[in-house]
């Protein structure tokens, strides 16, 4: 199994319950190749420092959520409310950490639609990427959009396929905007690998956890005990010309059987052992 393509991720949501010291010292155990920095685990104070510990332990950094990662309001963050105080609080993000996390990409999707109104939110996220793409490229960094589960319509999305997400970095029209692909959030869509194959290099982050009908949007699986076909998934990200880093991201809060309460070591282990048996098996099988 060793003909993974990609390297190999965790995104700190995944590790929760961990510290962001003890997220980079047992990624690196691990012999994670990449971290995905959550802005909510960083001090304000040292956040330079801490980036700066991650790379030092071997870890480079991938991608990086913001905490206001939505120009319209989300579940998730629901403050502040107005758009252009999201706005500038997203830009302000990229102007703290991408000093510190040169070539990463910064993840956003739209966030809710205001009264449902998918128009409204589409055309001014559009309008808020045009203004941000360039400060983007000027600081290093890329911004990737990511469409969400359609559980989350109108809670924290517009936008739920994966050509939704095209159509929208078509508008901007901008280099620095591309894809953030999460298979949890895109499996289900029709024709799913076809998309993939058509999103190519405007895919510039991929993550990966495994599903099962969800007691929340915060309930997911370790890769290779859920429902999605990783295998052709990865496999067709792979035809796309990806060759980035395949990033763990589990979400595991308010359910019974969290994996949160697990031994987080074992489920990153466990995570990387999914991945590349989908890979592999899928591979076979062809």
């Amino acid at each position: 199994m060793t003909d993974f393509p990609f390297r190999f991720g965790v995104n700190q949501f995944t590790t929760q319950p961990w510290s962001f010291e003890e997220d980079v010292a047992r990624y690196a155990a691990l012999e994670v190749d990449a971290i995905e920095i959550c802005e909510a685990k960083l001090d304000p104070a040292h956040a330079g420092q801490q980036m700066l510990a991650a790379r030092e332990a071997g870890l480079s950094i991938s991608a990086v959520q913001p905490k206001i990662r939505t120009f319209f309001g989300s579940k998730m963050a629901p403050q502040p409310e107005g758009v252009e105080e999201r706005v500038a609080a997203f830009a302000q993000s990229l102007k703290t950490l991408a000093p510190h996390a040169e070539g990463a990409s910064f993840v956003m999707n739209t966030g809710a639609p205001p009264d449902g109104n998918m128009q409204r939110c589409l055309d001014e996220t559009v309008h808020h990427l045009r203004r941000l793409a360039p400060l983007a490229a000027d600081l290093g960094v890329t911004i990737a959009i990511e469409p969400l589960n359609p559980t989350s319509i109108n809670f924290e999305t517009a936008i739920w396929t994966v050509d939704q997400a095209l159509d929208l970095l078509d508008a901007v029209g901008h280099a620095s905007c591309g894809l953030c692909l999460d298979y949890w959030n895109i499996w289900q869509q029709p024709d799913c690998a076809a998309y993939i194959r058509r999103a190519g290099e405007r895919i510039f982050v991929l993550q990966a956890s495994d599903w099962r009908t969800p007691c929340s949007g915060m309930d997911r699986l370790v890769p290779g005990s859920g429902s999605i076909p990783l295998g052709a998934l990865l496999h067709a990200t792979y035809d796309a010309g990806y060759r980035g880093v395949c990033t763990l991201e589990i979400f595991s809060s308010g359910v019974p059987d969290s994996l949160y309460d697990q031994d987080l070591s074992e489920v990153v282990h466990q995570g990387r052992l999914g991945l590349m048996r989908a890979w592999s098996g899928y591979g076979k099988q062809r």
